[in-house]
């Protein structure tokens, strides 16, 4: 494979909640492949996990908002405007602005003039995370530059995103991977040549979450001293179902005791919590906050049961396979989730989990109180999971995978 640097596309870095990406970054370093990280937004969260330190990849990141730095977005399209490639990728922008006529659109291809003038000189290869806004970027700079791309889609970007758009991107990249089979199915649906769509779940790095001696408890909810430990860890967003959750918390006996720790931030906070209370079960909740990986792992390890009841939004948002539920397995946690997208793909009801149907706040109760009061059975599943994870979901593979696509791509283009 040629040694030329790969620059990658990011929407937002460093982000605790995409995990995934940086392992996948840490990956592709250890695999001797040289990176050049470039981010559309600054980050937000205040900590880091300890892989984000490992990469060693330097960042650059885009002007945010094209107001923040103009003169950098000016001096960005002066240095492109005399290309050939820009024109084309003025063409593509107007046809785009026609059926999207927002300032986000604007943003985007100012932004991929900035990533253009900017591009570093060993660069040969621009790979691109999420297939709705970074993507339309990399589409862009990608025909000013003219080098190839490919993408990475995950959840939100394949469900919010209009079909044109995606279909018009997946004519354009030289392949795109996705994480789930119902994503993959759905892209390739879209897609001018299906077969360039590929489907590599995300896996684990398994040596970090490498398999517990712990024991997990046989609580069975009958001492109010020591109830059952519930965690679940995701952002505090519609598509993540906390409000099904809380409903079904709420229905349970009470004479069962049972104690749920969140983790993770997002704007439904101050929906949730009010409504924790208002339904009477705010004092068995702990709202951690986001944490770092190692007090995640270390929250699974001490917990008897993990919980995410997850959802289609009302503007189609959904998961893919939520990275976390593949962690708490990873741990011999038992897992509780939705029968939606990927979810079904990792775990099969009754075998090495529990699946319930989206939106049923009785189902769902239903399931916690069976597995809360019998720990035989979250034992028996969650061995299970953690088998199937371990099997299935080594990080490795789709680290291979990954370089493979990217090798042959760099190989085989015809790019201007």
């Amino acid at each position: 494979m040629s040694r030329g640097k790969i620059v990658v596309l990011l929407k937002g870095y460093p982000r605790l909640s995409e995990t995934f990406i940086a392992q996948e970054l840490r990956g592709l370093e250890k695999a001797g492949m040289q990176l050049r990280l470039v981010s559309m937004r600054h980050p937000t969260d205040t900590r880091r996990h300890p892989i984000h330190d490992e990469i060693e990849a330097p960042v650059t990141y885009l002007p945010e908002y094209l107001h923040h730095e103009p003169l950098r977005v000016l001096r960005g399209i002066a240095r492109v405007a005399g290309r050939r490639g820009f024109w084309q990728a003025g063409r593509r922008f107007l046809a785009d602005l026609v059926r999207d006529p927002s300032r986000n659109r604007i943003r985007r291809f100012g932004q991929a003039a900035v990533l253009a003038a900017e591009w570093p000189a060993d660069a040969e290869w621009l790979h691109v995370h999420f297939l709705h806004t970074p993507a339309s970027v990399g589409s862009y700079a990608s025909r000013i530059i003219g080098t190839g791309w490919t993408v990475s889609a995950h959840a939100k970007d394949i469900w919010t995103s209009p079909d044109w758009d995606l279909s018009a991107k997946l004519g354009h990249a030289e392949w795109c991977v996705t994480c789930t089979r119902s994503g993959w199915e759905h892209l390739r649906s879209l897609a001018p040549d299906p077969a360039r769509v590929h489907l590599s779940y995300h896996g684990l790095d398994l040596a970090r979450f490498g398999a517990t001696d712990r024991a997990h408890s046989d609580r069975d909810g009958s001492d109010p001293t020591d109830p059952v430990r519930l965690v679940s860890v995701g952002r505090l967003v519609p598509k993540k179902g906390y409000d099904i959750l809380m409903r079904a918390l709420a229905q349970l006996p009470p004479d069962l005791a049972w104690r749920f720790e969140h983790i993770g931030g997002g704007p439904e906070a101050e929906r949730l919590k009010p409504l924790a209370r208002e339904l009477g079960i705010a004092d068995r909740i702990i709202w951690r906050g986001a944490l770092p990986q190692r007090e995640v792992l270390e929250l699974y390890r001490d917990s008897d049961l993990f919980v995410l009841p997850c959802r289609i939004a009302a503007d189609g948002d959904r998961d893919g396979l939520p990275n976390v539920l593949v962690e708490a397995a990873s741990q011999r946690l038992c897992c509780i989730g939705s029968a939606i997208s990927g979810i079904p793909e990792l775990f099969s009801d009754g075998e090495n989990g529990l699946l319930v149907p989206p939106e049923d706040a009785g189902a769902l109760a239903h399931a916690l109180e069976r597995s809360m009061r019998d720990p035989a059975l979250r034992a028996r599943l969650g061995a299970a999971a953690e088998a199937r994870v371990r099997r299935d979901f080594d990080s490795a593979v789709s680290v291979r995978d990954l370089r493979a696509l990217l090798g042959a791509a760099k190989e085989g283009c015809s790019c201007a």
